[in-house]
């Protein structure tokens, strides 16, 4: 089974579970998708994955109603021969019925293909609808760049018409320029005299400061012994601050190898935590795989029960007969389980010989099915029963 099969499988289990479906509900239609139209047989893994709910022992007893549920509409009358011709005629009905129901469910079919359609339809058209709104606006836009270029056309005359005005002011500014720089080289002339009387004047300003810098050091060095008397009381005020600091230091390195060694201790904790749940898992797997053996031993100690109830030649010989079909229903129901213990599953399908009859037991009844072309004997209440159903079902279908 495919993804895609598995998804479209979930979301009807889902839409069912949205209606308010129960969990046997889900379970039997879970059943009857993957037997029906996937021709897969139902297992436990493959149904609780679909439904997502039930417990191990929930899911069997759904799958077991199916299986009940199946036999009961499918269980046909088989005797030696021809078929009666009633039970031609309710074949008949049964193909009328198939029928009926097959139209019924392409009608259904059809209709959710016309709502896809009809869902895409609509799809195309909205984007139609789209394309000639963004079609427009590129008209519109392309209308827009147009007015823009003719303006900026007569926006450039209006340029060009300026800047042919600006270059005649800019001749007259030159005709200006010069005669400003005539000025002002005179107007040079006379700084010039102003910045000699103030070098004088800086001459005499440099002497003045130079008096100014030794009184400057003289009361530097002053200051400079204030200083370093201010600095050797503030170290020894600050010392002991600094031996606390460093004590607040170690304190705090200490904190931090604790807070390391606490993550680390922390971090081997999960580990030992992971290798638990391992070990867990390893008993749970243990215990299953023993429960298996228990349950093979009980079946086994119950077929040595049902042995001792008869010898070992005479069970041989009457599953002989049982596999030839020299059984009668009578005579097979008379004896029961007796023979139960030295009965086993023919090797290969009477039908198809091609594949392996398989014998399963469901609580006090058995079946024997082939796994290849999917022949089933149908339920019975004991070993003989299930082999003699299944030889006489193969019998009937190779006539």
């Amino acid at each position: 089974m495919d993804h895609s099969t598995r998804e479209t499988l979930r979301q009807e289990i889902e839409a069912l579970r949205a209606r308010g479906a129960r969990r046997q509900d889900l379970s039997q239609h879970a059943c009857k998708r993957l037997f029906f139209d996937l021709g897969v047989r139902p297992s436990v893994t493959t149904v609780r994955d679909l439904t997502q709910t039930g417990s191990a022992s929930d899911i069997p007893k759904d799958i077991e109603a199916f299986w009940n549920g199946l036999r009961t509409a499918m269980h046909v009358r088989i005797d030696a021969g021809a078929i009666p011709e009633s039970l031609q005629e309710r074949a008949g009905d049964l193909l009328a019925a198939l029928y009926d129901e097959a139209q019924k469910v392409a009608r259904a079919s059809l209709e959710e293909d016309k709502a896809r359609l009809d869902a895409a339809i609509q799809d195309a058209q909205v984007k139609v609808r789209d394309a000639d709104i963004r079609r427009e606006t590129s008209e519109q836009a392309h209308q827009r760049a147009e007015a823009r270029a003719e303006a900026g056309v007569v926006r450039i005359a209006a340029l060009e018409a300026e800047l042919q005005a600006l270059r005649d002011r800019g001749s007259d500014a030159q005709t200006g320029l010069r005669e400003v720089i005539a000025r002002w080289e005179k107007e040079n002339e006379a700084l010039s005299k102003c910045l000699q009387q103030e070098q004088d004047a800086a001459a005499r300003l440099r002497d003045r400061v130079d008096e100014l810098q030794g009184e400057l050091r003289h009361n530097t060095e002053h200051y400079a012994q204030q200083i370093k008397d201010a600095v050797k009381e503030a170290e020894r005020r600050v010392h002991p601050m600094l031996v606390e600091l460093d004590s607040l230091r170690g304190m705090a390195a200490n904190y931090q190898a604790s807070a390391r060694e606490a993550s680390q201790k922390e971090f081997d904790f999960i580990q030992q935590l992971s290798a638990a749940r391992s070990r867990a898992d390893r008993l749970e797997s243990q215990v299953r795989v023993q429960s298996d053996e228990i349950d093979a031993l009980v079946l086994e100690r119950d077929a040595q029960r049902v042995q001792s109830g008869a010898s070992a030649e005479i069970g041989e010989l009457i599953g002989r007969l049982a596999a030839q079909g020299r059984l009668t229903t009578d005579e097979i129901a008379k004896l029961g389980t007796q023979v139960d213990g030295y009965i086993i599953a023919p090797a290969a399908c009477p039908a198809c010989e091609a594949g392996e009859p398989e014998l399963q037991r469901h609580e006090d009844e058995y079946e024997l099915s082939c796994p290849n072309c999917e022949r089933t004997s149908g339920a019975a209440l004991s070993k003989l029963a299930a082999v003699d159903g299944f030889v006489r079902s193969a019998r009937v279908s190779m006539s």
